[in-house]
């Protein structure tokens, strides 16, 4: 098994920073079990994905849960367009502005009550994977999901899983030939085996559930 020089934080564990350390993963999963193998050959390489992490990365979750994909660019481009991205803004703008960018009331409470959480997303890069999402889960808008979704992408947790995924649990059913899409804690007890590069097991999966559903023409 090739290395690529991959970094483990004291605190955080292995995290992923580049594409080496996801084609690393990638090989690692493949040569445990063959079905990772057999889905890599279909899906190519795997995105980096990695995003920024800070307050703004969680506002614009918040932004985009229950909307398109093109509401919520068009709302966030509203609110860079504001200069409504950071805590102070949040704290500072009426109602008024915040529901002309295109927040609803419900946003709007979530948007201020993460800006009054006043998390140090410093320290967050520091702490174990449990550690970071039950501090995101504390804030209300802020779910497990997007928690996971957090430490995976823009705190580059290798070893995070999103069970709740609907696209992920799909992606295993047909991955691993199973009778019935696998619950989130079916879905965990799976993920066990995938220790420690489970946030690059979700990439397959992901992928593989794109090139799948595509392959049967579902859209």
């Amino acid at each position: 098994m090739a290395s690529y020089g991959q970094t483990i934080l004291p605190g955080a564990g292995r995290i992923i920073q580049c594409d080496a350390c996801v084609r690393e993963g990638a090989e690692w999963l493949a040569a445990q079990d063959s079905r990772f193998a057999d889905a890599l050959k279909l899906t190519g390489p795997l995105p980096l994905r990695r995003k920024p992490d800070g307050f703004a990365e969680l506002l614009s979750a918040i932004v985009s849960q229950q909307v398109s994909v093109a509401s919520a660019k068009a709302i966030w481009n509203r609110m860079k367009a504001a200069r409504l991205t950071g805590p102070r803004k949040i704290l500072w703008a009426t109602d008024e502005e915040l529901r002309a960018a295109g927040l609803s009331r419900q946003k709007i409470r979530y948007a201020r009550a993460l800006a009054e959480a006043r998390i140090d997303f410093k320290a967050l890069r520091d702490v174990p994977d449990a550690e970071v999402i039950a501090r995101l889960v504390e804030v209300p808008g802020i779910g497990v999901w997007t928690a996971e979704i957090y430490a995976m992408f823009s705190l580059g947790r290798a070893d995070v899983f999103a069970h709740g995924d609907l696209a992920l649990q799909e992606a295993a059913r047909m991955l691993f030939d199973l009778p019935a899409r696998p619950r989130d804690r079916e879905l965990r007890q799976m993920a066990e085996d995938w220790s420690p590069w489970r946030s690059v097991a979700a990439r397959i999966l992901w992928a593989y559930y794109r090139v799948a559903k595509d392959r049967e023409g579902i859209r």
